[in-house]
């Protein structure tokens, strides 16, 4: 799986399983992600809010790779709602990765992270900010393709609208037991790739019987039940592990869920995440 790809709406190839690095000290990174590119991966995701650009760019220089066979993601922090800063955080992160252009760069949360559980201001303005300085790097030739992340329907209609580039990728917590289907619907109707971070939920998905008892049947593991799942819905998992062992298995999906089956794992919404259910994008989703 980790050979085959997606097509951006602008043409661009995007492998079809991502290397997530939330998480992921500066320090630590870059032999994470050599030992991922070993395994076979070709795609990584970083973000500013994550604090480790440094080491993702010099994972990427130093991997042995040709930099035009590595695709590389980062995101505008959240909290970035004026052109000027935006601007300001775009080139730092080009100088922080130093790989002469980013592959995608996506707004990464449509709301401060402060105000992400506040429905009254969606930011509407603030985003048509960031990404008109989105869409000038895309046009300069410093991003080659731009999208954004944990954008809902409305945040999305937004830059429909009213942005000279529609996004390319929405990327969304989505996994079994939480599938924006609606989200996911509209945005994919709207030739927008469907990007989902935390496929294994953050690792709770570990302890739920119903999940347990339907990767057993298919006799793989939790990990690659739920990455397999994503893939079936044409979204584009981004697992996170440290693991060699464990990158080789969440790349091992090359089985297929019934239709029967996927009914059933669609059909699972109670979702608890356990300890990380403060994070706020967790504690949303368990709403």
């Amino acid at each position: 799986m980790l050979n085959e790809t997606y097509t951006l709406a602008n043409g661009l190839s995007i492998p079809k399983i991502g290397f997530g690095t939330w998480m992921i000290d500066d320090e630590k990174v870059a032999d994470d992600f050599k030992n991922a590119i070993a395994v076979g991966y070709r795609h990584i995701d970083t973000a500013q809010a994550y604090a480790n650009e440094v080491g993702v760019g010099k994972g990427v220089r130093d991997s042995g790779v040709a930099r035009e066979d590595l695709f590389v993601t980062t995101k505008l922090a959240a909290e970035i709602k004026n052109y000027d800063q935006a601007v300001a955080a775009i080139e730092e992160s080009l100088k922080k990765l130093d790989l002469g252009y980013i592959d995608l760069m996506i707004i990464h949360s449509p709301k401060p992270w402060a105000e992400f559980q506040n429905d009254q201001d969606r930011f509407f303005e603030g985003n048509l900010a960031a990404w008109k300085a989105l869409e000038e790097a895309y046009e300069a030739g410093k991003i080659k393709a731009i999208g954004v992340s944990n954008f809902e329907e409305a945040d999305l209609q937004n830059l429909l609208d009213h942005a000279e580039i529609k996004p390319m990728v929405n990327q969304v917590l989505a996994h079994i037991g939480h599938t924006p289907f609606d989200v996911i619907e509209f945005s994919q109707k709207h030739d927008i790739l469907v990007e989902a971070y935390s496929p294994i939920a953050h690792g709770e998905m570990m302890s739920n019987p119903q999940i347990t008892d339907m990767a057993a049947k298919y006799g793989v593991s939790i990990p690659q039940l739920a990455i397999r799942y994503c893939l079936q819905l044409n979204l584009l998992p981004l697992p996170k592990t440290e693991s060699v062992d464990h990158m080789k298995n969440n790349a091992d999906v090359a089985f297929d869920i019934s239709d029967s089956d996927m009914a059933i794992l669609k059909a699972i919404n109670d979702f608890d995440y356990g300890v990380n259910s403060e994070i706020p994008v967790f504690k949303r989703a368990s709403k």
